[in-house]
């Protein structure tokens, strides 16, 4: 056990079914299951992390999960199967199949220009062109030219919004923004770009953003856990809260922060039993999947467009989606991964799936600091190394 913060961190790791395991996890898991999760402790002793979680899934079983530390340290409640996390960025795969969703039943086409729904976008600066030409496929795969950050501006004051609360100003920002290269010529991450997504589904469907995830992708799949933003009150007490590191002690964040107009980009929250169930909808598992997103639907938002600047891996993205050609020890021949990061408000965390082998990786972490996203590069890697590999071996075998 190891002393913080005036409160104990506890690690642990079980093996959990959420039905019948198809066979025992492949020669060597526990062992390596071990060795990521030691360094998983060291390294959070290391930066001062308060708390978070690692599960590995095969056939859509938790096989292991690992918790560590505090889900909020001022009640001294610990993390445990039931902390709900916030997903941060996580929720871009969440409105990316709402747009596709849309584009399958004929509501919209990926090759109209975004000013046909938001007609303020006209007014961004552009030097390589008319807005006209910058498209929802553009905007999907993070070619569209736009800056990274939602609201770059006038950051520092503890009154400040945390987001902008209406779409009116965000639109606002349009005479303030410029397009910074040309669309479709390379990729650049966009929150404004997915936000702008996720109020065409808001303009074409009739419900806010959070409304028609929740009814149309949420609540087929079971996830009555999961919600954006303010946190229904009878999940209170599993809500995990987030700190930021300073002076050497953690600040918490609080337990609850407003996304508002861009919660399509970011607002989800849910714990990990529900984030299964949507990577079981992705490898297939679930029965309701087919009524979600057809299989080709998904199969061509998980395909790989454009190299992205991660220096650390082989990364492309598709729409919206991530893929990783990663390499097992000893091999030459990459496997895929497909995936999403998400870091905000002192939440960083990943969700990854190999379509061949149908295992995923879930990992969540509460405490942000300067560290923290080499935290999670750093457990990231060691997933991609030790575990996923295994299960290639054990498929051929």
């Amino acid at each position: 056990m190891v002393k913080r913060y005036q409160g104990l961190w506890v690690a642990l790791t079980i093996s959990v079914s959420l039905g019948t395991a198809s066979a025992e996890p492949p020669k060597g898991f526990d062992a390596a299951w071990q060795s990521v999760t030691e360094r998983f402790d060291a390294r959070m002793d290391e930066v001062g992390s308060v708390g978070g979680t690692l599960v590995f899934l095969e056939d859509g079983n938790i096989i292991a999960r690992h918790l560590r530390g505090d889900a909020d340290l001022e009640s001294g409640r610990k993390i445990d199967a039931d902390s709900i996390f916030h997903w941060a960025s996580i929720t871009k795969t969440f409105t990316a199949t709402a747009l596709m969703q849309l584009r399958d039943r004929g509501k919209l086409s990926l090759d109209d220009p975004i000013v046909k729904y938001l007609p303020e976008v006209r007014q961004v600066h552009n030097p390589y062109g008319r807005m006209e030409t910058i498209t929802l496929r553009q905007l999907i795969s993070h070619v569209g030219g736009f800056r990274s950050g939602t609201f770059p501006w006038g950051w520092g004051e503890d009154w400040y919004p945390f987001e902008p609360h209406e779409w009116s100003q965000v639109a606002a920002m349009m005479p303030y923004t410029r397009i910074h290269f040309e669309p479709g010529s390379r990729y650049a991450y966009s929150n404004p770009g997915i936000s702008m997504l996720g109020r065409v589904v808001e303009i074409v469907s009739g419900d806010t953003v959070e409304e028609y995830i929740t009814k149309n992708i949420l609540m087929p799949l079971g996830m009555t856990r999961s919600y954006f933003d303010t946190t229904p009150y009878h999940l209170l007490p599993e809500r995990a809260n987030s700190y930021a590191i300073k002076d050497g002690a953690p600040v918490p964040f609080g337990l609850d922060f407003d996304t508002g107009a861009t919660s399509g980009n970011g607002g989800l929250n849910a714990p990990v039993a529900d984030m299964v169930k949507w990577l079981n909808f992705w490898l297939g598992l679930d029965s309701s999947s087919p009524a979600i997103l057809k299989r080709e639907t998904l199969d061509e938002m998980w395909q790989t467009l454009y190299r992205t600047d991660d220096a650390s891996v082989e990364e492309y993205v598709g729409m919206v989606f991530f893929t990783i050609n990663a390499k097992a020890p000893g091999s030459s021949k990459p496997f895929r991964l497909v995936g999403h990061t998400g870091d905000q408000a002192g939440f960083t965390a990943f969700v990854y799936v190999n379509p061949e082998t149908k295992t995923a990786a879930i990992y969540n972490n509460n405490t942000a600091d300067d560290a923290s996203f080499r935290t999670r590069e750093i457990i990231r890697a060691d997933v991609m190394e030790h575990l996923f590999p295994l299960f290639l071996r054990k498929r051929k075998n």
